[in-house]
């Protein structure tokens, strides 16, 4: 793996919600994690790149902009408000998300639209599987907070429901 590649991973990093990647080859490990989630940033170089010297100093520069954003990801966040009558609807698995079934079909659902328990809201692709994601509460969407395609983490919130 070279130093363009490892770029292009904490690029994609920076841009999606990740807290952790990691990636093992055959004689290369790399780790990344956001500052937070209790862990660093690891490299582990095969012994004919640790042998020369300066070798690794690429890499170190290419982990400091993860570091950086890392502490700009932890920086304190602002208290979240509390809305009365307002629950989410959360991702049940890490996946990509999907407003509808196909790109020809209509959304499951969208803001305005009124859901029960059963009212499939979404899918969410894992590992090339598709999983209906039921709303499990009652009410209206109020808003999507995902967008089509985006992936998702377990536990983010993809819908803000208005109970009732």
């Amino acid at each position: 793996m070279d130093i363009k590649q490892i770029k292009q991973i904490i690029d994609l990093i920076k841009r999606s919600e990740l807290t952790e990647f990691a990636i093992e080859e055959k004689d290369f490990k790399l780790k990344i994690c956001r500052e937070g989630t209790g862990a660093g940033t690891s490299f582990t170089l095969p012994s004919q790149v640790l042998a020369a010297p300066g070798a690794a100093l690429p890499l170190a520069e290419a982990a400091a902009p993860v570091a950086a954003s890392a502490a700009a990801a932890t920086a304190a966040p602002a208290a979240p408000e509390v809305e009365e009558n307002v629950t989410y609807i959360k991702s049940p698995m890490v996946g990509t998300f999907y407003h509808a079934s196909s790109p020809d079909s209509a959304p499951f659902v969208q803001d305005g639209s009124k859901v029960t328990e059963t009212t499939i809201v979404c899918i969410i692709e894992a590992m090339k599987i598709m999983n209906e994601i039921q709303a499990e509460t009652k009410g209206t969407i109020i808003e999507t907070l995902v967008e089509n395609g985006q992936p998702v983490e377990y536990g983010q919130q993809l819908f803000k429901v208005k109970q009732g």
